[in-house]
């Protein structure tokens, strides 16, 4: 697996760069937003925020806007909000500085597993208008594809296999984040807003109080 590695601090990419080469990644390190958008795509991407030419929102926008590549956010603010602003532009994970190696590569496993592997039962799910074409990793409205994270789609897809079911909060955390977030709970929530706006009408996705979400065509 090829990862860009965006760091500045160069005391905390060295060991990084170590550890994951190591544990056999291919790593590109580079130390400012400029070349992190300049960079051959890669299958992951840890992203400082903290940059010194380019915030590191934005550089996760652009990413985000022309490629579905998972994102890992390094980060110093522990702030909610800004834990929410990365997961709604489009960031699958978010880790707080400092942590531990093991932390990061359990998220780096998480979040490709989620990207790589699909329910071997979901070939093919329709939900009136809506279908999600799973081994293509595809979701369509009518004639429009929806423009989706990875996280963003296994989570339309979950919804999808249980059409009109309402899907606990904890099965949500087990099958799409594979039971190994540690961040904010309300990331389901973010996810969630972000789906109803890309399908155009919050009735898709109905919320059960305090238990979970189900999807269903308004009509």
């Amino acid at each position: 697996m090829r990862i860009l590695l965006v760091e500045d601090e160069h005391a905390i990419a060295e060991p990084l760069i170590e550890g994951l080469e190591r544990e056999g990644f291919a790593v590109t390190h580079v130390d400012n937003g400029a070349d992190a958008l300049a960079a051959p795509e890669p299958d992951l991407v840890l992203l400082d925020l903290r940059l010194p030419d380019i915030d590191g929102f934005d550089v996760a926008r652009e990413l985000r806007s022309r490629s579905r590549v998972p994102i890992i956010m390094m980060t110093a603010r522990s702030e909610e909000i800004d834990i929410v602003v990365g997961l709604e532009i489009g960031a699958d994970d978010y880790l707080v500085k400092p942590f531990g190696f093991r932390q990061l590569l359990a998220r780096i496993r998480a979040v490709t597993r989620r990207t790589d592997a699909a329910p071997e039962s979901a070939d093919g799910l329709v939900v009136g208008r809506l279908v999600v074409d799973v081994p293509a990793r595809l979701a369509r409205l009518e004639d429009r594809e929806l423009d989706l994270t990875p996280r963003e789609f296994e989570l339309i897809a979950l919804l999808a296999s249980r059409p009109g079911v309402v899907v606990e909060r904890d099965a949500i955390f087990r099958e799409v984040w594979g039971g190994e977030w540690f961040g904010s709970p309300k990331t389901i929530d973010v996810h969630v807003a972000a789906l109803r706006r890309k399908l155009g009408d919050a009735r898709w996705i109905e919320t059960s109080r305090s238990v979970g979400f189900r999807l269903r065509d308004p009509g």
